[in-house]
Order: structure tokens, then sequence, then C-alpha cells
């Protein structure tokens, strides 16, 4: 039996045109954490110059992917924000 000419060959998911960017690698560069980078910067409630930064205009808390930082350093920036909030520091919401 003969294999038919016409037909394109089966592509892969790192072949040519796929929809979910498989061409050309990946378009953003992974967020490295801040705090694992420079391990002087401590994470602490009183320091809210740092902590304005993970939080959204609207007063949410900023997820991982969106900040970078790894799992261990956002649970203790989640309780620093708390904390702030808590001592008057930082408002709950805008």
């Amino acid at each position: 039996m003969e294999e038919r000419q016409d037909r394109e060959p089966r592509r892969g998911p790192d072949d040519g045109d796929d929809r979910r960017g498989g061409r050309g690698g990946p378009r953003f560069k992974k967020k490295t954490c801040r705090f694992c980078e420079v391990k002087d910067m401590a994470i602490e409630y009183k320091r809210v110059d740092i902590l304005v930064k993970l939080v959204s205009n609207k007063g949410k808390i900023l997820p991982r992917r969106l900040t970078g930082t790894c799992a261990l350093h956002q649970r203790l920036v989640a309780k620093a924000i708390k904390k702030a909030r808590n001592a008057g520091f930082m408002p709950f919401s805008v």
C-alpha cells in the first residue's frame, strides 16, 4: 500500500505554528524572587515601601505569578502585609 504524498506530515507540539506559542520559545522572562536574590532585604511589617509594591491599587495582595516571589517569601509577605494593615501602616482597601 502506497502512502499518500499530498497530505502534510503530522505536526508535534513544538513544530511550526502552534497556538500556544511553540515557535521561538517563551515570550517572557521568568521572574525571580527579589527576596532570594538580595538576602539583606528583610520582610517586616514596618517596611511599607517594600510591601506597597506587592499590593494592587485596590489593596489586594498580588499573586506569585505577577510578583515573581517564591512560595516561602510569598507566605511571609502576606503575613507582613496583614500585620501592617492591623498596625495601621497600610490601608485595608483604597
